[in-house]
């Protein structure tokens, strides 16, 4: 069984947006070192009943930026993002994930005002906050189902 000392809130710059995109890096760099180290087999296999296991979890958050925060892919059944394909790998989705999130934070670096329309519902400022939330509820799930993987915990 592996323990990592928790690390603590992250640092961030003083504005409202430098505060919102540090806690969401903060949270997308915890999902993927939940996966980081897990054998293959094991990173796709349920942890729990309803099916959820780490690279589905990894799978969905990519969906998940790309809908609500890049305005991409008009998704219809949420439930099947968090399914990943027999092609998919651990280094893959991760790669996925990786590469959206360079392009999220672009989009968020542009934005000048979050009272601004955001690009499905709400605004700017919602979205993000939406993000933080839906990424930090996966990220809980992500550490119980490392640690019914291997006996790892902390972030």
């Amino acid at each position: 069984m592996s323990r990592k000392r928790d690390t603590g809130p992250p640092s961030t710059g003083a504005g409202e947006k430098d505060v919102l995109a540090g806690f969401l890096d903060y949270l997308r760099a915890a999902i993927m070192a939940k996966a980081d180290g897990v054998p293959e087999e094991r990173a796709r296999v349920p942890g729990v009943p309803s099916g959820t296991n780490l690279l589905g979890l990894i799978k969905h958050l990519t969906q998940v930026e790309r809908h609500w925060l890049l305005g991409h892919d008009d998704v219809t059944d949420w439930k099947a993002t968090f399914h990943p394909s027999p092609e998919d790998t651990t280094a893959s989705l991760l790669a996925a994930y990786r590469e959206v999130i360079a392009e999220a934070n672009d989009e968020i670096a542009s934005w000048t005002d979050l009272a601004e329309a955001g690009p499905r519902r709400g605004s700017r400022r919602w979205t993000l906050t939406h993000l933080i939330e839906e990424t930090a509820r996966h990220a809980g799930h992500a550490d119980i189902l490392r640690e019914l993987v291997d006996g790892a915990t902390g972030r």
